[in-house]
């Protein structure tokens, strides 16, 4: 005997597929807009809820994830609204030495840092462009702005993030004897 399933039955089917398969990229997107791990958690289960309650209108769209990432970003911007309102702000960090092989994993944090420093529309088309690697016509379409706008946001961002994080310089290789490399000289050291 088959049993049929409902409508209803096959809708929350798909939404729970579509959580199963695109939550990990709609919070990477929650956690670059947020920069919190908690802020980006709850900015994502709230989208998520918004989209199952209208889970019948998402799921005809021509790409849910397109449509959930919309979501994320409006509530991503009223979140920012709200604490620019509030007077919350987050520093940059201090600025460690260049030379430090451990500064890779610094200068992330710095440039996650400084991302958030940016303007909510700015920071949304640089996490778009770069994080899932949209063109200027898909962020336009999402933001609701020209493309033109698009790409003057992105090319503001970027020079703001240039001036934010400074150059990440490798530290030199080890000699093969197992010392390790000496320090470049300073100049007037």
């Amino acid at each position: 005997m088959r049993i049929r399933r409902r409508g209803g039955d096959t809708r929350r089917i798909e939404f729970v597929e579509f959580v199963e398969q695109r939550s990990t990229a709609l919070f990477r997107t929650a956690y670059v807009l947020t920069g919190s791990q908690e802020a980006a958690e709850d900015l994502l289960q709230e989208a998520l809820e918004k989209a199952c309650r209208h889970w019948n209108r998402v799921a005809v769209a021509d790409s849910p994830e397109a449509y959930v990432r919309r979501i994320v970003v409006n509530l991503a911007n009223d979140r920012w609204r709200r604490l620019r309102r509030s007077g919350e702000r987050t520093d940059l960090a201090d600025h460690a030495d260049p030379r430090d092989p451990y500064r890779a994993v610094e200068l992330r944090d710095e440039l996650v840092q400084a991302l958030h420093a940016l303007p909510i529309g700015m920071r949304t088309v640089v996490v778009l462009h770069y994080l899932h690697d949209m063109g200027d016509r898909q962020i336009a379409e999402i933001l609701r702005i020209s493309p033109g706008a698009v790409r003057s946001q992105l090319a503001r961002g970027l020079a703001k993030l240039r001036t934010a994080v400074p150059r990440y310089e490798p530290p030199p290789p080890a000699p093969d004897d197992g010392r390790p490399a000496p320090l470049p000289q300073l100049e007037g050291a």
